[in-house]
């Protein structure tokens, strides 16, 4: 290793997104992104418990993110809307990531063990929804079902949000997922 370099975490990101891209998910390790980071194996696994971490940093950011948005929503919010105004405020922490999320969504696309840990997060996502419409005084199963149609509704417009070169922002993609979902009824 040679001298000390700013930002260990983001040159470990982004060589890790490198590296997943040239090589694949399952054919790279901790230690060939610390290495291509210049930095030790040792020093990725304080920024990361994992490699599979690295693509899903600011999972905990999007979570309070939602939550605090949640709990702000005006008293007269539907369940429904309360729980998009927490979907709006995940996509808010996206806006200026739209390259990194396009790759990143490729190389979870083309790993099943990735995809399941995908799943997993929105899973964690539904639960914090549902706890903080819960908190609002949203009974069950209505908090529920909220949390889980708009975490739907955040796949739908994150799925269509990283297909698009030139996307409208992340909010509209909400917007047109809960209309198309609203028009289910």
């Amino acid at each position: 290793m040679g001298r000390w370099e700013p930002d260990a975490r983001g040159r470990l990101i982004r060589a890790a997104m490198e590296l997943y891209a040239e090589r694949g998910f399952d054919q790279t390790t901790a230690g060939d992104i610390a290495e291509r980071a210049g930095v030790t194996e040792r020093t990725f696994f304080r920024y990361f418990p994992d490699k599979r971490e690295v693509l899903f940093d600011g999972s905990d950011l999007m979570l309070k993110a939602a939550y605090e948005a949640i709990a702000d929503a005006p008293a007269d919010s539907s369940p429904l809307d309360a729980a998009l105004e927490g979907v709006v405020a995940c996509g808010r922490l996206l806006e200026d990531r739209h390259e990194f999320a396009v790759r990143r969504a490729k190389i979870v696309a083309a790993t099943p063990s990735l995809q399941e840990r995908e799943l997993l997060k929105l899973a964690a996502m539904t639960d914090a929804v549902a706890d903080a419409l819960r908190q609002r005084g949203v009974p069950d199963p209505s908090a529920s079902l909220a949390a889980h149609s708009a975490i739907t509704v955040f796949h739908v417009a994150f799925v269509r949000w990283v297909s698009d070169d030139d996307p409208p922002d992340y909010a509209a993609c909400v917007a047109d997922a809960a209309a198309a979902l609203r028009a289910l009824t």
